[in-house]
């Protein structure tokens, strides 16, 4: 019989494909959010007898119960908790509400008459591991009679060519236990999955090649950008996701600008597209010529009041990454190489833009990186 999961917070249902891609026999029952925009994908994508858009702290203990679900995915808001966002307040932030009251209030219910999960994910930014929510949940956790374990993992871990640190806890109902941990480092902050592969170490803080290890085994290296790239279009072709000149005049030199022959992304974020910094890279699609030396040029003559100075960019073809590669580097969608649109396995309606699907990717998690997480919580 399936394992019942409940999603909460389920955005576009990163948690709900990992699920499904995984070892686990197991079926998301019941998906709850309030972004509408949400709702509608995740519904065109998974079914609406699924999706409930409700606010998820008016949910309680005997709702819950009636799905009989042995496992819950959560991935809370991470506002609260994000170094981009100066004012987060953590516990005190309103958008912490509803995630404090299933655990605090719902879940302690569920525990006194028997009704509560065995197995729960909880997903949500770097920066979590220090906030007075994460002590708060601990504590109850414990209190509760459930094993956790803490983890802080990146796609580049697992091949993927994407920096995208994330905080992941996993909890387990006592007696149950976690494969390859002792008592004495259950306590830690874990950077791999125990018994799969050793800590990820960012190389660029040492010399030398490092062999990357994906899914336990040796690889020769995190895969490059262009096989997650769309087909390029025809000679002279603007691309429709090619950069405005009135973003490059005012922000161009604060762009992460990578090529297709990268093997690492900055960390995509919902204002994809809308701000310069710290929401991900921009390709350059020429490779033959020397960004530093062109940016270099087109700020001369900007500051200089030379018209049309942005045409000096152009032969660097600067664009943002599709949606659909986004999906990809999400691993929600099969990488490229002969892979057609009506193959990907994913919708969006037809009227949703494509400013709001960056954001709901960028809300999203790595499905690949959760698949993994939820082989091991099982093992």
């Amino acid at each position: 019989m399936p394992t019942r999961a409940l999603e909460f917070y389920s955005g576009i249902g990163g948690l709900h494909r990992a699920l499904t891609e995984s070892r686990v026999d197991g079926q998301v029952v019941r998906a709850f959010d309030w972004d509408q925009s949400s709702c509608r994908v995740y519904a065109a994508n998974y079914g609406k007898d699924i999706m409930q858009r409700v606010d998820i702290s008016t949910l309680d203990a005997d709702a819950l119960a009636a799905h009989q679900a042995d496992l819950w995915l959560m991935s809370p808001s991470c506002q609260p908790y994000t170094v981009l966002n100066p004012l987060a307040k953590g516990a005190e932030d309103p958008r912490a509400k509803s995630f404090i009251h299933i655990i605090e209030d719902v879940l302690p219910r569920m525990v006194s008459s028997n009704t509560h999960p065995r197995y729960m994910l909880i997903e949500n930014v770097a920066g979590f591991e220090t906030s007075s929510t994460r002590q708060r949940l601990l504590d109850t956790l414990s209190g509760l009679g459930y094993n956790v374990l803490e983890l802080l993992l990146t796609p580049l871990q697992f091949g993927i060519p994407n920096s995208r640190l994330r905080y992941y806890l996993l909890v387990k109902a006592k007696p149950l236990q976690f494969a390859n941990v002792g008592e004495d480092a259950a306590q830690a902050v874990w950077r791999h999955i125990p018994g799969l592969a050793p800590d990820w170490v960012d190389t660029r803080m040492q010399s030398g090649p490092r062999e990357v290890v994906v899914d336990g085994r040796a690889a020769d290296s995190v895969a490059e950008i262009r096989q997650y790239l769309d087909p390029p279009l025809e000679d002279g072709q603007l691309h429709p996701c090619a950069v405005p000149d009135r973003v490059l005049e005012k922000w161009g030199r604060l762009f992460d600008i990578i090529l297709p022959s990268a093997r690492r992304s900055c960390c995509f974020t919902r204002g994809y597209s809308k701000m310069a910094e710290r929401s991900g890279s921009v390709l350059q699609m020429n490779e033959e010529l020397d960004t530093t030396s062109i940016f270099d040029r087109f700020l001369a003559a900007q500051a200089l009041g030379q018209e049309n100075a942005v045409r000096i960019l152009d032969p660097l073809r600067l664009r943002y990454f599709s949606p659909t590669e986004l999906l990809r580097i999400f691993c929600f969608v099969p990488t490229a190489g002969g892979v057609h649109e009506d193959q990907l396995g994913f919708l969006w309606p037809e009227d949703l833009s494509v400013k709001a699907q960056y954001r709901l990717i960028g809300n999203s998690v790595n499905v690949r990186v959760v698949m993994q997480l939820i082989n091991y919580l099982f093992q």
